[in-house]
């Protein structure tokens, strides 16, 4: 699997993300990817050859090896990161459409003007901030990401009765002729490594809940902000017209008096 190009696509997201943001992607692409491809693979790479049972019945080492472990451990790894990756593809694609917009939008003001070539430069490497629209692809590709942490977290737990790989499982299935033991190969590095996965999982599931939470208070802050400035602006307002009021009342009270003098 060419890991390159999905942290190529994905990286391009890290420039406009938040610091949490930048962090997650660190522990998904360093704790998670890199290991698996270096080191999870390897233990793993025996993982059918090396499943031994004390019996030499034909297809019972195949059947048994099918019911306690139905999806290979790095295959589900695999598919997990893929999914909890994708959503990052929904915030560059709305970057890339935002960026478009903005092209098209100096292409037509400046057109012909020497610095064009300078503006779309600078667009391409200017951050575009979460607020609007973006503000919800983001949060929803967030939702979506600690949905797909928790989900494959879950069935990894159904497949595999937990997260300890045990030395021996036993088992009855046909065509064996009888309960054959089955030893497992490497059973405590591959627990290391299965407790060490779920671990790095966990903790960026605690990283997105943070940048969820982060970027629910920064909009909350903004939105207050905003309606105090407003309600200001309508206060000032306010009190000008008042005073305005209150001016021309005393200028017409003023006049009222001098031409009643001078009837007088």
């Amino acid at each position: 699997m060419d890991w390159g190009t999905l942290y190529e696509v994905v990286g391009g997201v890290n420039k406009h993300s938040t610091s949490i943001g930048k962090i997650w992607l660190s522990v998904l692409f360093i704790f998670r990817i890199l290991i698996l491809v270096v080191a999870a693979e390897s233990v793993w790479g025996d993982e059918q050859s090396d499943f031994t049972c004390n019996t030499l019945q034909p297809g019972c080492k195949n059947v048994c090896y099918d019911h306690y472990f139905p999806v290979s451990h790095i295959r589900l790894w695999s598919l997990q990161l893929i999914f909890v990756a994708t959503p990052a593809l929904l915030v560059a694609m709305h970057v890339a459409y935002k960026r478009h917009e903005k092209k098209k939008k100096i292409l037509r003001e400046k057109r012909g003007c020497d610095n064009l070539e300078r503006d779309i430069e600078e667009l391409k490497a200017r951050k575009i901030p979460i607020r609007g629209t973006l503000w919800w692809t983001y949060t929803t590709s967030i939702f979506f990401r600690l949905l797909f942490e928790a989900a494959f977290m879950y069935t990894f737990a159904i497949l595999y009765t937990g997260f300890q790989m045990p030395r021996l499982v036993k088992c009855d299935a046909w065509p064996c002729p009888n309960v054959v033991d089955c030893f497992i190969s490497r059973p405590t590095e591959k627990t290391v490594f299965t407790l060490f996965m779920v671990a790095v999982s966990g903790i960026c599931m605690v990283l997105n809940v943070t940048e969820l939470c982060f970027l629910i208070v920064k909009a909350c802050s903004r939105r207050s902000r905003k309606y105090a400035k407003q309600h200001a602006t309508y206060t000032a307002k306010g009190k000008e017209e008042e005073q305005n009021e209150i001016n021309e009342l005393y200028s017409d009270s003023c006049q009222n008096t001098i031409s009643g003098s001078k009837l007088k």
